[in-house]
């Protein structure tokens, strides 16, 4: 039901840049051979004879979402950046230079949440914004999107980690109510988690990425999808291949709504 890995990558044209297939017209015939006669939306296909893919139900389910009055803090986007930048909750607030609460499109689909701020992003006052965030760029220009258009970006951690280091589970959990906040403030259509730090975020699970992707979750009614984070694509590029799985199948999700319909 798989395409090979070579066939992978060859659909999502990783270099220069990911390109769905929807998009790449000017590819030729040979071009598409060569990728394996995959279908022409991009999507991986089921076998000859097997039903159509499925969206499955939620692995998990949380509650609803509650309105960001009631959440601890309440109030609207003015507040809440306000409380982020003012928070001594936890030791990352003593080396950053400030805190990041994320960037994009305030009425979005998609939502991604990744881990914390890195060097760049600590300066800058933005998520994303360094390698990883160029390829991050590249995955949602595939999909046919891009940040602060359909999408907002953010992070399961608001101030830089020293060392950027990976964010403690106390500082994780500290942080929550933020994101729990810009959730029910944002009231995206689906959610992507990248890394096993969104993941303990938002799902609070703490199993591997690789028992977790290809699974439809939900937080507080809205779909979950999970892949990894693209800091750790740069330094694994095989698993670009899955990645693009994932968000296939996040788009897939979308697509067939929360009551997880065939598509």
């Amino acid at each position: 039901m798989s395409l090979s890995r070579e066939q992978m990558l060859a659909e999502m044209g990783i270099t220069p840049r990911w390109v769905l297939r929807e998009t790449a017209e000017a590819v030729g015939a040979a071009d598409m051979s060569a990728a394996g006669g995959a279908p022409s939306d991009g999507e991986v296909s089921s076998p000859a004879g097997e039903p159509p893919l499925a969206v499955p139900e939620p692995a998990v389910v949380q509650p609803g979402i509650p309105s960001p009055d009631a959440l601890p803090g309440g109030g609207g986007w003015s507040e809440l950046a306000a409380e982020v930048a003012a928070c001594r909750a936890c030791p990352l607030c003593q080396q950053r230079q400030q805190a990041v609460l994320g960037v994009g499109d305030r009425q979005p689909e998609w939502l991604f949440v990744g881990e914390g701020p890195g060097a760049e992003e600590d300066a800058r006052g933005e998520p994303f914004v360094g390698q990883a965030g160029k390829l991050l760029d590249n995955m949602l220009a595939a999909l046919d999107i891009a940040r602060g258009n359909q999408v907002y970006i953010g992070n399961a951690v608001k101030c830089r980690p020293p060392g950027n280091r990976t964010p403690e589970a106390d500082e994780i959990a500290t942080c929550r109510p933020f994101l729990e906040r810009q959730i029910a403030l944002l009231k995206p259509k689906i959610i992507v988690l990248l890394g096993k730090v969104a993941v303990q975020g938002v799902l609070r699970e703490d199993k591997s990425l690789a028992s977790l992707r290809g699974q439809r979750f939900e937080y507080a009614g809205i779909p979950v999808v999970v892949t990894y984070h693209p800091a750790y694509l740069l330094r694994n590029l095989p698993d670009k291949a899955k990645a693009w799985e994932d968000l296939l199948f996040a788009r897939r999700v979308l697509r067939a709504g929360s009551a997880g319909k065939l598509l």
